[in-house]
């Protein structure tokens, strides 16, 4: 392997980690935004794609007039709308309902399970056949969620616990049904152009139900803390790290850039104990292990088979 083979492998990697990390801040900061001041889910998402939908028009913009750009067809224009609003939008509001209700880092876990709905997708959608390794993988990474469950328990009401894991958990399935339908997009339409055209079919999707639950622009007079949390998700957590993950899948490809993506839950278990105070129990992270370990069967298995 070339010097330069192996240094862009090795950027890659490092650009794919700071994206995954970025990432995993979103889930502090809507928990720290739920814990110290009066707003609602879809007012808190609608702030942060408002903030976010310029960056991805000028994305879009420059990608869009690129001389080699792919001539898109209705057919791709309709998938991409389809996408964007059942897919992202969906799961950016069922996750932000279930921040209300349960810990960071509970969120960050179930949330991580989207790998096994892409495998179920495609037991079920396109047929495919279940390995022994995916087999395993799905085991080990349920069984994690479920003893993460039950550690959390003592910490949040058992209500509370079961309504914020089902938004959650669907949160995780419409975003395991976007990234299904993103892979056979992708590679006509290209990483960056394709994800700001469906970020902003997603973030046009919540303004509209926020002006639509509103019935009108609403009540906007929020401490300023609200707009700069917001600002710091559209960037820092959105924006920022949508571009470094695209890098990444452009230099290391999709399947190694999903296996760094591990250390997602992980710096949002971190970060949550430090700013959010969040318990951290020897139960708690012996979930953790298992459901990283089952998710990294799944990213190897499809790593080998590509």
């Amino acid at each position: 392997m070339s010097k330069s083979i192996r240094y862009n492998q090795i950027l890659g990697v490092l650009i794919a980690l700071v994206g995954s990390i970025m990432f995993s801040t979103k889930a502090v900061f809507v928990k720290f935004a739920y814990q110290y001041y009066q707003i609602d889910s879809i007012t808190l998402l609608m702030f942060r794609m408002l903030f976010s939908l310029p960056f991805f028009l000028v994305i879009a913009t420059i990608t869009t007039r690129q001389s080699d750009a792919y001539q898109m067809t209705r057919n791709d224009y309709l998938k991409i709308l389809t996408l964007g609003v059942l897919g992202y939008y969906l799961a950016s509001l069922f996750d932000f309902i279930g921040l209300q209700y349960i810990t960071a880092s509970l969120e960050r876990l179930i949330l991580f399970t989207y790998p096994t709905v892409v495998v179920f997708i495609g037991v079920f959608y396109f047929k495919e056949k279940l390995s022994r390794n995916q087999i395993l993988a799905l085991l080990l990474t349920y069984l994690g969620i479920a003893i993460v469950f039950i550690g959390n328990q003592s910490i949040t009401s058992r209500s509370d616990l079961i309504t914020g894991s089902i938004f959650v958990a669907m949160s995780a399935f419409f975003y395991g049904v976007y990234l299904a339908g993103s892979g056979q997009l992708i590679p006509k339409i290209g990483t960056w152009r394709y994800t700001s055209y469906a970020l902003t079919v997603s973030c046009l999707s919540v303004i509209i139900h926020y002006l639509i639950a509103n019935q009108g622009i609403g009540n906007l007079t929020y401490p300023y803390q609200i707009y700069v949390i917001c600002l710091l998700m559209a960037t820092i957590s959105t924006v920022i790290p949508t571009l470094l993950v695209s890098e990444g899948i452009r230099r290391i490809g999709a399947s190694n850039t999903s296996i760094v993506g591990s250390t997602g839950p992980i710096s949002t278990i971190v970060l949550a104990y430090i700013y959010l105070g969040e318990r951290l129990t020897l139960v708690q992270i012996l979930g953790t292990i298992l459901v990283l370990f089952g998710v990294l069967l799944i990213s190897l298995q499809k790593h080998r088979e590509q």
